[in-house]
């Protein structure tokens, strides 16, 4: 992986990539579209000509972030106020199951992303969740987001 070379260290960046093991990554954008009216769009592009910006998902981006501090507290109360999971929330098998033994059922409200384990099935997710309501994103097997598309809020 790593070889010396007069000028330094060299790595095999192949060799690094392909012996590298698996792993599922959540991914930490998400892809939105926007329609804009000539005019704007126009603005957004002089502003990135100028250099105040990279380009126009830069700019979208930090006034999206303004927007979101400004509000920051009442996402805050709102959140405590409806008893949100804000953030990321993994739902395991092993959860699943134990609340499946203990005959409840899990209502799921997250501001983020839920993440639903590849080797949770579609059975076992009717059995134990009763409600999702996600403001973000869902990432789920196609067989439990199908099963459970009547529970998804």
């Amino acid at each position: 992986m790593f070889s010396y070379h007069p000028y330094g260290w060299y790595v095999d960046v192949m060799k690094t990539i392909t012996t590298a093991e698996p792993r599922r990554v959540a991914p930490d954008t998400e892809k939105l579209t926007i329609n804009l009216g000539v005019v704007d769009l126009g603005q957004i592009d002089l502003l990135v000509q100028e250099g105040f910006y990279s380009n126009r998902t830069d700019l979208i981006r930090t006034a999206i972030r303004n927007q979101l501090t400004v509000h920051g507290e009442e996402i805050k109360r709102t959140v405590a106020r409806r008893t949100l999971v804000l953030g990321l929330h993994d739902v395991r098998r092993s959860e699943l199951e134990r609340m499946q033994a203990q005959r409840q059922m899990l209502d799921i409200q997250v501001v983020g992303l839920v993440r639903i384990a590849d080797d949770v099935s579609a059975k076992l997710a009717l059995a134990t969740i009763a409600s999702i309501e996600v403001l973000g994103a869902l990432h789920a097997p196609a067989a439990v987001r199908t099963a459970l598309a009547a529970r998804i809020r």
